[in-house]
């Protein structure tokens, strides 16, 4: 098995770097260097530039518009926009529905649908968790009864990751009560101007209303925005969630905040305490070994192999990189890690009144990355279907 990157590779990644550093917006690139909050511009403000160049949907084939770039490719340009400083490309409209819309929509749904995913015009949501139905997401109960020409949609979504913004939504809705509850499932996308949506955000520990709940009251949505055939939409989600597990992984970023912890443990003056430092080293030999696994999935992919059986075991070991790098960050910094006041660093003042600058984010990063052993699957359960599926 052969990892390292051939030389036309290597020029491809300078080709990308050299790009994005000259088109990535420098106030952007210092929030995310810095931890601070982004807002829904910055993030658009990404996605548009990408469309623009024709790289937001960079994990597309030619024939959908995109750039019909290799796996290694992706990885790439993946790795380059996480070490300038790039937002992380928001997954829900080119990542996880625009997949599912190439593989089992109609040829009407992809010319719909997908121009305005590519060119990050359209802000997409996802509807799968409900109050009851996380993990065991088949038990999920929002309704979709068809009448004539349309579904009338009934229920409630949670922890809907940035639905605020939503323009549109790819929903998981129950359309029959008989059988296994797998099978009585469709994908639905709708517009979340309908009548009947109603969204709430949800404050989380970090301050954030990065989360909401999304209610459907008698919501109509026209037949022709059934994805697929119905009750078939447990097939068409698990395709999706292997491209969510796979992105919740992360190692780029994971490398990128590797550099940041080091930089505030030499600020805060623990870099060269020895047991601090050997905390360091472990985590950096964990990114490294996530990083060898990621290379041997391109690598089998490269073989024509389908990797897709250990996205789990790649979401289990990047949540939990991902926890562990926060939790340094705090230690680092000690009690200047407060939970900041977003109005006070709006006002740029916070990091003098209370510490570095550069401490202010971080309890706020620590709180919003307990999340991430729970959503898209929890590790508990991702265990499980590793030992199913890998270890046989």
């Amino acid at each position: 098995m052969d990892l390292a990157f051939t030389p036309q590779e290597q020029k491809f990644r300078d080709e990308v770097r050299a790009w994005v550093r000259a088109n990535l917006p420098q106030g952007i690139s210092n929030k995310v260097h810095d931890g601070l909050r982004l807002t829904r511009d910055d993030l658009q403000g990404w996605a548009r530039i990408l469309g623009k160049k024709g790289w937001l949907g960079y994990g597309w084939p030619k024939e959908f518009g995109g750039p019909g770039w290799t796996a290694v490719e992706k990885h790439l340009f993946e790795e380059e926009c996480a070490l300038a400083g790039a937002p992380r490309i928001v997954p829900f409209g080119p990542v996880m529905v625009a997949p599912v819309i190439m593989a089992f929509g109609s040829p009407e749904q992809q010319k719909r649908f997908l121009p305005g995913i590519a060119s990050g015009e359209v802000w997409w949501s996802q509807g799968y968790s409900e109050p009851g139905s996380g993990s065991d997401l088949a038990s999920l109960k929002t309704r979709a009864e068809r009448r004539g020409d349309k579904y009338i949609v009934n229920g409630q979504k949670t922890w809907t990751t940035l639905g605020q913004y939503g323009d549109w939504m790819f929903n998981l809705v129950r359309t029959s009560n008989e059988g296994k509850p797998q099978t009585g499932i469709s994908f639905l996308v709708l517009d979340m101007k309908s009548p009947g949506v109603t969204v709430r955000p949800i404050k989380l520990l970090d301050g954030e209303c990065e989360v909401n709940e999304v209610w459907f009251d008698n919501v109509e949505v026209p037949a022709d925005q059934l994805i697929g055939e119905e009750n078939k939409g447990w097939t068409y989600a698990k395709h999706l969630l292997s491209h969510e597990r796979t992105n919740i992984a992360d190692v780029n970023r994971a490398k990128r905040e590797l550099e940041r912890l080091k930089r505030i443990a030499k600020a805060e003056g623990v870099y060269d305490d020895a047991r601090f430092h050997d905390e360091i080293a472990k985590l950096e030999v964990d990114v490294v070994a996530l990083e060898m696994m990621v290379l041997r999935v391109l690598s089998a992919m490269k073989a024509g192999k389908n990797p897709l059986d250990v996205a789990g075991l790649l979401k289990i070991r990047g949540s939990e990189i991902q926890q562990r790098y926060t939790e340094l960050m705090m230690l680092a910094a000690g009690p200047y890690s407060l939970p900041l006041i977003h109005e006070a660093m709006d006002a740029g003042w916070q990091g003098d009144y209370v510490g570095a600058a550069h401490c202010a984010p971080l309890a706020p990063a620590y709180f919003n990355m307990r999340k991430t052993t729970i959503y898209g699957g929890s590790n508990e359960v991702q265990r499980n279907i590793v030992a199913q599926t890998v270890l046989g």
